[in-house]
């Protein structure tokens, strides 16, 4: 018995750790997502799923698609419930792609367009 005992007291921490690990994984996304209903209408929105459904939700509603992969598509659109329209339409998990990832979506800016023309192309210098 005295074993059992044991091999609960070690089990008890990492059950522990492994609980708060996962509350503070949760507790983000929840944060994020619900950050994502307050973003301003224009901003570049994550889609994350499937792709059909990601394509599917977008056009319903009447989102542009920015860039696409298997499981994350990226968005935008002018509309203040785009976010809404989403999730209405079938969308998974849809978040601000610039703080979910970095992913704004723009294009590259003038500057890094010039520079990387003058990297590849040393006569232009």
């Amino acid at each position: 018995m005295t074993t059992d005992g044991r091999r609960q007291n070690r089990a008890l921490p990492l059950v522990r750790i492994a609980g708060a690990i996962a509350l503070v994984v949760f507790g983000w996304l929840a944060v994020l997502v619900a950050l994502t209903f307050g973003s301003a209408p224009g901003k570049s929105m994550a889609i994350v799923g499937p792709q059909s459904q990601a394509l599917a939700a977008i056009a319903k509603a009447n989102g542009q698609i920015l860039a696409s992969n298997n499981y994350v598509t990226i968005a935008r659109s002018d509309d203040a419930g785009f976010v809404a329209s989403l999730y209405a339409a079938g969308a998974l998990l849809v978040l601000d792609a610039e703080q979910a990832g970095g992913c704004s979506g723009l294009p590259p800016s003038r500057a890094a367009s010039s520079l990387r023309a003058k990297r590849s192309n040393p006569s232009l210098s």
